[in-house]
């Protein structure tokens, strides 16, 4: 891989930085993006002789200066991983509308800016598009109404781009994580109780799903493990479109992709809201 050269979104930790990590020992020249180089310390102590590169893929003059950069210092881009996201925590009615923008603009918007600039590079080496989304984009959660259709909208894009993008020898990929123990959560920056307290009507409805979905990354993946899953993606031949990263997100998935009515999903994300028969 020592002549593939890969571009990887949202590196300053979390999946980017171990997906950066892996991807340089595994031989490809890696340029590992983040927005606030302030926080590009910790990965250059890993020794993996990544890249570090200013991106912000709210930006287009940042993105295009990026591709640029590279594109004058290694002369081909082979790949792109777009990871940079950000969670936004809420449901309708507790969310402004400036809220649900931002979160559209960082998790969707970036999304496209990065895949439409970078695919006229792609084309001319057979390249691939790979996208961390998330279950989120799969099946639809309570208290992330904006996350969840900012990543059902970057499904939307990618899958109706795949077929178009491999006549021009581009391969374009999803990867849907689950719960994923990294400083995503962290940089959500909810206070449960907090949060619940500003709940309104939706308080008993929040207490009961924060109970759950903490409970549930006691147990997550960690951010090595969806990297390693992100390297089989941009090597596999042929490109395969859509990875879950564990048993259980196979599953979860799963059953939103045989859910033909919607009950199935819907009878599966209301117990985590509803309360428990007496």
């Amino acid at each position: 891989m020592t002549d593939k050269v890969v571009l990887i979104t949202g590196t300053s930790t979390g999946i980017g930085f171990d997906t950066a990590v892996a991807t340089a020992q595994s031989g490809f020249t890696t340029v590992a993006t983040m927005r606030d180089l302030a926080k590009a310390q910790p990965l250059r102590e890993t020794g993996s002789g990544v890249d570090i590169r200013e991106l912000d893929v709210t930006d287009p003059a940042s993105v295009e200066a990026c591709l640029r950069g590279v594109l004058a210092d290694y002369g081909r881009l082979d790949a792109v991983v777009n990871n940079a996201g950000a969670a936004a925590f809420g449901t309708a009615e507790t969310l402004t509308m400036a809220d649900i923008r931002q979160a559209m603009e960082v998790n969707y918007f970036g999304v496209v800016e990065v895949t439409k600039q970078a695919l006229p590079h792609l084309r001319a080496v057979g390249g691939r598009v790979v996208t961390v989304t998330s279950v989120g984009g799969a099946i639809g959660q309570p208290f992330n109404d904006a996350y969840c259709a900012a990543k059902f909208a970057v499904e939307g894009f990618m899958q109706s781009l795949a077929p178009v993008a491999a006549t021009v020898g581009v391969g374009v990929s999803v990867i849907e994580p689950g719960a994923v123990a990294t400083a995503f959560v962290a940089n959500a920056d909810v206070d449960p109780a907090q949060a619940i307290a500003d709940a309104g009507p939706y308080a008993s409805a929040l207490s009961r799903y924060l109970e759950r979905t903490l409970t549930s990354y006691t147990e997550a993946q960690t951010g090595a493990e969806v990297g390693t899953v992100v390297l089989q993606a941009l090597t596999a031949e042929p490109p395969v479109f859509r990875w879950q990263t564990s048993d259980w997100a196979r599953t979860f998935v799963g059953t939103s992709l045989a859910d033909l009515d919607g009950s199935g999903v819907l009878g599966l994300t209301g117990a985590w809201v509803r309360p428990p028969r007496e």
